[in-house]
């Protein structure tokens, strides 16, 4: 009767790790296209605010881009430990940017309810686009980019931040 089964429980096992394996693939970040950082550089976005901002002011800073959305939940989970982080790194000459995948009205709704420390900008629909030349090939958010002072893009992280991990990618700059 065992034996009867053993030719399933193979074949599922070998689908199993195929389906894990193009899963994996997938969802994985791919390097960021080369004028991705200077596409970056090149725009002028909105803040919370409704304000103006050239991105090119960051330029000579090392950056740490957060791709986020108000209704992504582990978007949302991980704003307090960013902000937490921001204070920490602030002496450092690296700044934290939460690029917003959102409508501004709910941007700058949510910028008033919670206290961020650090810029939230509006980039709405084309910032899945930025967020696909620096790497983000799945379209999921959160997506986060760590760029050097020279903007060239260091390490990308899709899905919720481990900030230990990115506190040690920080200190490796």
């Amino acid at each position: 009767m065992k034996r009867r089964f053993l030719p399933f429980l193979i074949v599922a096992l070998v689908f199993g790790l195929a389906g894990a394996w193009f899963g994996s693939k997938r969802f994985a970040t791919q390097p960021a296209q080369p004028e991705a950082s200077a596409s970056f550089y090149s725009r002028t976005l909105p803040d919370a605010k409704g304000d103006n901002v050239a991105m090119a002011k960051w330029k000579g800073q090392a950056l740490v881009l957060n791709f986020w959305a108000t209704w992504c939940a582990p978007c949302v989970e991980e704003m307090p430990e960013l902000t937490a982080l921001q204070k920490e790194i602030q002496s450092k000459n690296i700044q934290i940017l939460g690029i917003g995948i959102d409508k501004p009205a709910s941007i700058s709704a949510f910028a008033e309810k919670y206290q961020i420390a650090y810029p939230l900008y509006v980039a709405g629909v084309d910032g899945s686009e930025l967020s696909r030349q620096l790497g983000n090939q799945a379209g999921g958010l959160p997506f986060t980019v760590l760029l050097d002072a020279s903007g060239k893009v260091k390490k990308t992280y899709l899905g919720r931040l481990k900030m230990d991990e990115l506190r040690r990618d920080l200190n490796a700059l």
